[in-house]
Formats: C-alpha cells, structure tokens, sequence
C-alpha cells in the first residue's frame, strides 16, 4: 500500500538529522563539505538528493544512503500516482 502523501526526504533529514543534532543548516553544510545554498534547497524539498549527497549524509549522520534513496521513489510514486489521471496512455495490444 502506498503513501498518499509521503514526506519529502529533506524534509525527513532536516528534523531527523539536522534538527535533532541541533545543528544551523551552515555547520551541517560545513560538516558535510556542500555549499550551504546546496543543503538548504535539500532541505526545503527543492531538489531531490544526490546519491553523493546521500552518501555524505550517510556517513556524517545515519542512517545509510540507501533510506534518502527509498524515501524519495516513495515521494517521487506518490507524486506520479496524483497525476495519474492527467495521463492519456493506453495500454498497446499487438494486433
């Protein structure tokens, strides 16, 4: 069964990660060796992440590289499925 509405994975790191640290999105930037415009747009759910940034996510702060990825086909799915409707394909029958 699928999310209606998941959270975007920046939305997740931010209070699971950033927040939860007590950590100003310019000392995460710091820490993780990204501009902090990059992180910021991350968080903010403007971008999706990276699998460079996953990984210096993973590494600074848990959990692995492979939740931000999970997290955001998840959201991506969601995202789709709401547009789904507004899709006109039919399904190909060879003749």
């Amino acid at each position: 069964m699928q999310m209606q509405s998941p959270p975007h994975p920046g939305e997740r790191i931010r209070t699971e990660a950033i927040e939860a640290l007590e950590l100003t999105v310019a000392r995460a930037a710091e820490i993780l060796k990204v501009r902090r415009a990059t992180l910021s747009d991350l968080l903010h759910a403007k971008v999706s992440p990276t699998p460079g940034m996953a990984l210096r996510i993973g590494k600074a702060f848990g959990p692995d590289m492979d939740h931000p990825f999970r997290m955001q086909f998840a959201y991506d799915e969601a995202k789709t499925r709401q547009q789904a409707r507004g899709i006109s394909v039919h399904r190909y029958a060879p003749a």
